[in-house]
């Protein structure tokens, strides 16, 4: 026989006797040991006497508020997760019990349905037949262009790659250490987000994730999915700028067969799909005004209504938002619904620019390399010369580390052994920097070069004929990709981002010749 699952024992605390013993009635229907208080001075003198798995408060209490169980609770280091009760009127009591570690809240008048789908959420049961207590998370599927977390193991050469992030997908017991290993660097700006990663992660308060284009803001967002209780069920991840308006609603919030044309048959959105999970909204900037009245009305009362619908049925996701965008600017210039905003800002995570952390380019190349040479088919990877991480550091990359990936993308391409040398990035000679002034230094220990001059008149008085000079710039950058790409012009042209077709076209235009042996140019390896 297996053993006996012990009974998860839980302490209401509500001055109101009526619904002290609704509550109680509620849960032991349910399977759980109850016990009960009036007051924040019986609460605590029960919690002294043994642990209990949830702690359920009322918000107003005789002798105090919910507020002060929860700092005796962290002040003590204790254990209990804590739900609670707030009236209706007053959602910032919510925020601010989520802030201070809260696990979810619930509002007056109490939902039993929900109240009980919020319980079980808290000890880990889930609201379905698959909670976090199962083991394993649903099948992958894919709801309406969302993306769901799902890893596809690679066919590697030399042997099998160890798959960075399969620990999370399959919810084995280290796949917070994973999913936090992916947020790569060592600086004290990254060592904070990860922190602040783990501790959110405990709780269903929503978290906005804000940071520049390409700094990684959906890998945070995973790791909080992968931190918490909820790392067995799906990840959703919605790109809200990518989705046209007309059909927001219906991939939100899903459909009945016969609601519109061409609505053949009932469909789930993204709530549905991501049930008993994390629903990420990237980009939840883009949203429009009328659908972000819509997305209010699900947070607030936690139920969706499908199109075509005549009832909501109860929705139990985790809400995860990021945003490029300062969105406390755009809801005070009327852009942007401010209580949504209130509602999605519990809890505030901002991912730092690539250019201000420079000192993590190394991990980040490594893991960078890592992961594509595994998809790639190549294992080991390459590694980076300290003349190709001293190249990368000088870089300004406005598009942070999606423009980071996509350089080693294309330098994992060309490089012909295990290791890539500063030629292999395509980035010249270094002209290109003096396009960033402000481009940080290069990090210690990195072996480097001067920089060159940008070909710009030394008196830095315009040229003269502008169409002349910017095809002396174009000639002069060609040239030298031609050169040191051995005239080799597919590879010359894939350095700096153009087909064959592209560097054909400007080369003819601007007169440049093939190199030696041009007679037989070569373009795709040696010549004939």
């Amino acid at each position: 026989m297996s053993p006996s699952v012990p009974t998860p024992r839980l302490l209401v605390v509500d001055d109101e006797p009526d619904l002290r013993t609704l509550y109680e009635l509620t849960l032991v229907r349910e399977g759980y040991d109850v016990d009960c208080a009036g007051s924040v001075t019986e609460a605590w003198a029960l919690l002294a006497l043994q642990p209990y798995d949830l702690l359920i408060t009322d918000m107003r209490l005789p002798d105090g508020n919910g507020m002060d169980l929860l700092a005796r609770l962290e002040s003590a280091a204790r254990a209990e997760r804590t739900i609670v009760i707030t009236a209706f009127a007053s959602p910032e009591n919510a925020v601010e019990a989520l802030k201070a570690g809260a696990y979810d809240y619930l509002t007056k008048p109490v939902d039993l349905r929900q109240f009980r789908a919020v319980v079980a959420s808290a000890l880990g049961r889930g609201t379905g037949d698959a909670g976090p207590s199962a083991g394993l998370p649903r099948p992958a599927r894919t709801a309406g262009g969302a993306r769901l977390d799902t890893r596809p193991a690679g066919i590697v050469r030399g042997g099998p790659a160890p798959a960075a992030g399969d620990a999370a997908v399959r919810g084995e017991p280290d796949a917070a250490h994973a999913a936090l290993a992916r947020l790569a660097g060592a600086s004290t700006a990254m060592a904070q987000v990860r922190e602040l990663v783990a501790k959110v992660a405990r709780s269903m308060a929503p978290v906005l994730v804000h940071g520049e284009s390409g700094t990684g803001k959906e890998l945070v967002a995973r790791a909080i999915h992968a931190c918490s209780p909820r790392a067995a069920g799906p990840f959703v991840a919605v790109n809200c700028g990518a989705i046209p308006e007309p059909l927001l609603e219906a991939e939100f919030f899903g459909y009945r067969k016969g609601a519109f044309t061409g609505a053949a048959e009932d469909r789930e959105g993204f709530f549905q799909a991501a049930a008993g999970g994390t629903l990420f909204l990237d980009e939840i900037g883009e949203l429009p005004l009328a659908m972000q009245s819509k997305l209010l009305r699900v947070i607030q009362e936690r139920a969706v209504r499908p199109v075509g619908a005549v009832q909501e049925q109860p929705t139990d996701v985790r809400l995860v938002s990021a945003t490029h965008k300062d969105l406390g600017a755009e809801a005070r210039d009327g852009r942007f619904r401010q209580d949504l905003y209130y509602r999605l800002n519990v809890i505030g995570i901002g991912v730092p620019p690539l250019r201000e952390r420079v000192d993590d380019l190394p991990a980040i190349c490594d893991a960078v390399l890592a992961r594509i040479a595994r998809e790639a088919g190549v294992w080991p990877p390459p590694t980076l010369a300290p003349e190709a991480l001293a190249r990368l550091a000088r870089q300004r990359f406005a598009g942070n580390v999606r423009e980071l990936e996509n350089l080693l993308h294309r330098a994992l391409a060309l490089t012909g052994g295990d290791r890539i040398d500063a030629r292999d990035l395509g980035l010249g000679d270094g002209a290109d920097d003096a396009l960033s002034p402000d481009a940080p230094a290069a990090f210690p220990g990195a072996a480097g070069s001067p920089r060159a001059p940008a070909l710009t008149a030394p008196d830095g008085s315009l040229p003269s004929d502008l169409q002349a000079h910017l095809d002396a710039v174009e000639r002069d950058i060609l040239e030298r990709a031609l050169r040191r790409h051995r005239y080799n012009r597919t590879a010359a042209g894939a350095s700096l981002g153009l087909s064959l077709r592209q560097m054909r076209y400007r080369m003819a235009r601007l007169g440049i010749d093939g190199g030696p042996g041009d007679a037989v140019a070569r373009e795709g390896g040696s010549a004939a």
